[in-house]
C-alpha cells in the first residue's frame, strides 16, 4: 500500500472553460452558451472542414463534437455555424488568467492550455476560504464578467485535480478528490485511455499485459512495468496510486522537443509537392527551437496517409552527431527518412519533431562544411525579420507554389482565422 503521509497534500484547482471556443462565439452573438446550438467550424467554405468546438447542447442533442465534420451537422435552423476567431479567444484566455491573479500570485498559476489552468491556493486559503469556496468564487466571477461556463476539479496534486476535473467535475460543475478517493474513483477507471497520460498505444500494450483498469495497473509489479516502459513505467505505476510530485512552478521541466504536425488541406500524391511542405515545416520547427535558443540531435519524421489509402503511415527518427537548429539540416534528415520509407501512397498528414534538446550556446565547427556558422546565424537573422515584419515577410520560393501552405498559414492565428 502507498504511504500517503509522505506525499504532497496541496490544494490545487484545475479550471476548465466549458466548450471554450463555442462558448466565446455564443456570447459574442448574444446567445446562452449552455442552451444554444452552435458549432465552430474551421472553414465554412469547405464541407469537409473539422468542427473545432461545439456547445454542450450541440453535443447532447445532435451528437456533434470536436473532430466531427462540417457535413455531419444537420440542416436545422436552430443551429449556428461560426468560424473561429482565434485572436479573440486568446485575448479572453489572457483576461481569465488576470482574473486568477486576484486570488493567487503568478507563481501559483500554470496555464496548461488556452482553456485550462492549474491554480495552487494553499497560500490564499486564509484570505479567501477553503479550496471549494475559492472555486465557487472563481466560477461565479467568470460567469458574471464573461458569461462563460467553467468547471473546476480540486485535488492534493496536479494529477488528482486533473482527473477529478475530467471524470467528476465536468458532470458536477465543481468536485474535489483526496487520496481517500483513489480506490473507489481512480482504480475503477476503464478503459485505460481515460487516464490522463495514457494514450491508445500505451493502452494497447498494457492490455496485452493483462492490465485493463487503473486498479490493475496500481497492483502490477513495478519492476516489470519499468522493464517494459523504462522511467515511464514508474510514472504510470505511481499515477495509478494518485501520486504526482510535480510543482506548479516546475510543471514544464524544460522543453523536451519542438514539433509541428499538419493535416493538409488536400491529398498530396506528387513527391515534389510533399517535399515542398516538408521543407516549410522544417523551417517552422527550426524557428521554434531557435526562439528558445535550443538545438537538437534527434529528428523525427512521419507521414499519415489519406483515407483513400485506408489510413496508415509511418513515423521514424534519426539522431545526428552534432545538435542543430538549421532548417536544411533537418530537411536533409527528413528527406532521407522520406526516401527510405515512402512508397508512393497519398499523403494527408505530416509530422516533424526535433528532440534530444540542448542549449544553443556553443557551435561545433565542421571542416566539411565551412559555411555552417553562416547558416546558423542566418536562421536567427531571418527570425528577427519575421518577428518585426510578420511571419509572411520572408518565405521560401516553394511557399508560392500551389503545393505550399506557409503563405496561407502566415495569415492565421493558432492555425485558424483571426
Amino acid at each position: 500500500m502507498m504511504d500517503y503521509s509522505q506525499m504532497p497534500h496541496k490544494h490545487i484547482l484545475c479550471v476548465d472553460m466549458k466548450s471554450f471556443y463555442a462558448s466565446c462565439s455564443a456570447v459574442m452573438k448574444g446567445l446562452d452558451p449552455l442552451q444554444c446550438y452552435l458549432a465552430v467550424v474551421g472553414d465554412k467554405a469547405r464541407i469537409g472542414s473539422v468542427v473545432l468546438a461545439a456547445s454542450p447542447r450541440m453535443k447532447k442533442d445532435f451528437g456533434i463534437k470536436t473532430g466531427s465534420r462540417y457535413f455531419e451537422i444537420p440542416n436545422d435552423p436552430r443551429i449556428h455555424i461560426e468560424e473561429p476567431k482565434m485572436a479573440t479567444y486568446l485575448r479572453i484566455s489572457t483576461e481569465l488568467t488576470r482574473l486568477f491573479h486576484r486570488y493567487v500570485p503568478k507563481e501559483s498559476i500554470h496555464t496548461y492550455s488556452v482553456d485550462e489552468s492549474f491554480i495552487q491556493v494553499d497560500g490564499a486559503m486564509k484570505l479567501w476560504g477553503s479550496p471549494l469556496v475559492i472555486a465557487e468564487k472563481i466560477t461565479s466571477e467568470i460567469n458574471r464578467e464573461f458569461q462563460l461556463p467553467c468547471t473546476v476539479g480540486i485535488g492534493p496534486n496536479m494529477l488528482m485535480a486533473k482527473l477529478c476535473l475530467d471524470l467528476d467535475a465536468k458532470k458536477e460543475g465543481i468536485a474535489e478528490w483526496t487520496y481517500d478517493d483513489v480506490p473507489e474513483k481512480l482504480w475503477s477507471i476503464y478503459p485505460l485511455r481515460k487516464m490522463w497520460g495514457i494514450g491508445s498505444r500505451v493502452e494497447k500494450t498494457l492490455n496485452g499485459m493483462g492490465i485493463f483498469t487503473v486498479g490493475q495497473l496500481a497492483h502490477y509489479n513495478l519492476e516489470m512495468l519499468e522493464k517494459k516502459f523504462g522511467i515511464m513505467g514508474n510514472q504510470y505505476y505511481h499515477h495509478a496510486w494518485g501520486v504526482d510530485l510535480s510543482e506548479i512552478q516546475t510543471f514544464i521541466q524544460g522543453q523536451i522537443s519542438f514539433g509541428k504536425s499538419q493535416i493538409l488541406m488536400r491529398d498530396y500524391k506528387e513527391k515534389h509537392e510533399i517535399k515542398y511542405v516538408i521543407l516549410e515545416m522544417c523551417e517552422e520547427v527550426a524557428r521554434r527551437a531557435r526562439n528558445h535558443y535550443k538545438a537538437g540531435r534527434t529528428i523525427s519524421f512521419g507521414l499519415g496517409y489519406s483515407q483513400d489509402e485506408l489510413g496508415g503511415g509511418f513515423y521514424r527518427s534519426r539522431t545526428v552527431e552534432h545538435p542543430t537548429n538549421i532548417t536544411m539540416d533537418l530537411y536533409a534528415i527528413c528527406i532521407e527518412l522520406f526516401k527510405e520509407h515512402y512508397k508512393g501512397q497519398t499523403v494527408r498528414k505530416i509530422h516533424i519533431a526535433l528532440s534530444n534538446i540542448v542549449d544553443d550556446h556553443a557551435f561545433q565547427l565542421n571542416l566539411f562544411d565551412l559555411h555552417a556558422w553562416k547558416k546558423h546565424e542566418l536562421g536567427y537573422t531571418v527570425d528577427e525579420i519575421r518577428k518585426r515584419f510578420g511571419s509572411g515577410s520572408i518565405l521560401r520560393a516553394v511557399s508560392y507554389t500551389p503545393a505550399g501552405t506557409a503563405l496561407h498559414r502566415a495569415k492565421l492565428v493558432g492555425g485558424h482565422k483571426e
